[in-house]
């Protein structure tokens, strides 16, 4: 294979110690976290104590000031893992990343250590029953009253919506203005009026928790307005690349995966007196997804270098991403086929990869959302 060449003997060390957590941490809790839908909080406060979580914020708000490449060796080795109980990433590199975009120094000081040592767990409420991929289309609303801004709506879909003890919500500040009046507020999930909607069952990743959010007159202090009032949506759109390039990362690393998982079996399964691997078929189709695999991190990697040279542009982000979990689906649909009726035992990683992958399609923006924005960076505007 291609060699990489982005991570230096440091980061290959961080590998190894994530790699055991997930080994030792993980990975003997996975199956009783997908039976209750959510993960227990005492593996965030172990992966905050090993600085798994916000490696990347500065370290006088908890974090390690570590470079973003740390970030990608934690999501390339849960997903190699097989883990579909951590919402580790959007905790440390989604929602981390607005406070300290745009938060107040007291936000950060008074949120940011906590989500580092994992004592809590953070969310980001974008998508709500009525409004999905269309962020411009949300009703959630947010009313400055004084030094307040008052609360109302409902939230759907919500990762860490369970466990999580603050979320960043978008809301509209200013309805009559459309994407232009929307705002971000952090809301404290201790506020009055704050409350949890049922745990929500999923077709595929079983452990992590995803909830209905609802907010009933909560009064959330103006100091908690991150950046300027209806900019939400321009910040929203500037942090969307990195959102969009992590799931490529992750579609990549689990693609990869599933080609070691299916090279093992096929290698020890045997049909007609000889290993699945004798006949061509086998040989030829894991042939062809490697080297579709290998196309794809090729295309990853330089999309990581360009995000930390902060050239990454929304249509290369959405390129990466579509093009990614279209084919982490296929690889993985192909690599279960090899795999016979074993493929369809919940016990197999293949079966647990096969019904989580499918959301990768959906979650950051749908994939058709995704050709709309490289599409209309070629210059070929939609019709009115």
């Amino acid at each position: 294979m291609v060699p990489r060449t982005l991570f230096s003997p440091e980061h290959e060390t961080f590998r190894d110690s994530v790699r055991r957590f997930m080994q030792q941490e993980v990975a003997p809790h996975d199956e009783r976290w997908q039976e209750q839908g959510y993960a227990d909080k005492e593996v965030w406060r172990k992966a905050g104590a090993n600085g798994f979580l916000c490696p990347s914020a500065p370290p006088e708000y908890g974090g390690a000031g570590a470079d973003k490449l740390y970030s990608v060796v934690l999501m390339e080795e849960q997903a190699r893992a097989n883990c579909s109980s951590l919402g580790f990433g959007l905790h440390s590199e989604i929602v981390a990343p607005y406070l300290l975009a745009y938060g107040t120094e007291a936000l950060k000081k008074n949120y940011l250590p906590k989500m580092a040592s994992g004592e809590m767990v953070s969310a980001i409420a974008m998508s709500e029953p009525g409004a999905g991929s269309d962020l411009q289309a949300i009703k959630t609303s947010a009313v400055k009253k004084k030094d307040l801004y008052v609360v109302n709506g409902a939230k759907t879909f919500i990762t860490n919506g369970w466990n999580c003890d603050v979320v960043i919500v978008v809301a509209k500040t200013d309805p009559a203005k459309g994407a232009k009046g929307t705002s971000l507020l952090v809301v404290d999930t201790s506020m009055k009026g704050f409350s949890k909607g049922k745990r929500l069952k999923k077709m595929g990743l079983k452990g992590q928790d995803t909830a209905e959010l609802f907010f009933d007159n909560v009064e959330v202090p103006a100091g908690n307005l991150l950046g300027q009032e209806n900019n939400g949506f321009i910040y929203l759109m500037q942090e969307l690349p990195w959102e969009r390039l992590q799931i490529a990362i992750t579609a990549t690393a689990k693609a990869e995966a599933a080609i070691e998982w299916t090279k093992a079996y096929v290698t020890e399964r045997k049909a007609f007196g000889k290993p699945i691997a004798g006949f061509q078929n086998t040989r030829f189709k894991l042939a062809e997804l490697a080297t579709e695999t290998q196309i794809a991190r090729v295309f990853v990697d330089r999309c990581i270098e360009l995000l930390i040279n902060k050239q990454l542009t929304p249509d290369i982000a959405a390129m990466a991403k579509y093009w990614t979990t279209d084919l982490e689906c296929k690889v993985i649909d192909e690599c279960l086929q090899l795999h016979g009726g074993y493929g369809y035992m919940w016990e197999f990683p293949i079966a647990r990869a096969y019904v989580d992958a499918r959301v990768q399609r959906i979650y950051g923006g749908t994939n058709e959302i995704m050709k709309e924005v490289i599409s209309r960076s070629l210059g070929l505007g939609s019709e009115k």
